[in-house]
């Protein structure tokens, strides 16, 4: 399994935010998951990167040729793959990936993490789509999810797709298909 972790390119006036992307890297690859992310070394991206790396897990980075020089690619990386546009840096990273986690960024992050939730709201995928928040960092956001839903620009029942974690268990316990769940509470 493969994790695509959408983050900020910056580390955020709160020290928590770092925190808890080293937390997310090494607990991801301690359990094994793959990660897939934009490929940079810089801000949360770096960190969350870095910590897979130093638990010996497997990093993958998706950077378009034009952010190479801004962001500077990451060099020690399982994998990188370097494509031409934003556009296809997304659709790279949704292919490698079997979920969608997005920590504190700007709008990128929510650019990216929107473009994935879409998909799975038409049907485009089924995988899960979770938002780390951090330190509350998205409490207006999701907010503004249960008024867009109330509102009638959402269906209820899409609100599934709306999964919220506030800790790396929650993140594990959504990752667990429900069957996994089970095999483990009866081991």
């Amino acid at each position: 399994m493969r994790v695509a972790v959408y983050c900020g390119s910056a580390l955020g006036k709160s020290s928590v935010y770092a925190e808890k992307a080293r937390e997310l890297g090494t607990t991801i690859a301690n359990e094994g998951i793959g990660l897939v992310y934009g490929g940079s070394n810089y801000g949360l991206m770096g960190i969350v990167a870095d910590a897979a790396l130093e638990a010996n897990g497997e990093v993958v980075g998706v950077m378009p040729t034009h952010l190479q020089t801004k962001e500077r690619v990451h060099t020690a990386l399982t994998e990188i793959h370097i494509v031409d546009t934003m556009h296809v840096r997304k659709a790279k990273m949704v292919d490698l990936a079997d979920a969608f986690i997005a920590l504190p960024g700007g709008c990128g992050t929510l650019d990216e993490y929107f473009e994935v939730f879409t998909w799975s709201q038409i049907g485009l995928h089924d995988k899960p789509v979770i938002l780390y928040n951090i330190n509350g960092f998205y409490d207006a956001l999701i907010q503004h999810f249960n008024k867009m839903i109330e509102e009638g620009f959402i269906r209820e029942e899409q609100r599934r797709i709306l999964q919220v974690a506030t800790s790396v268990e929650d993140i594990l316990t959504i990752l667990t298909p429900p069957d996994e769940l089970l095999i483990k509470k009866g081991s």
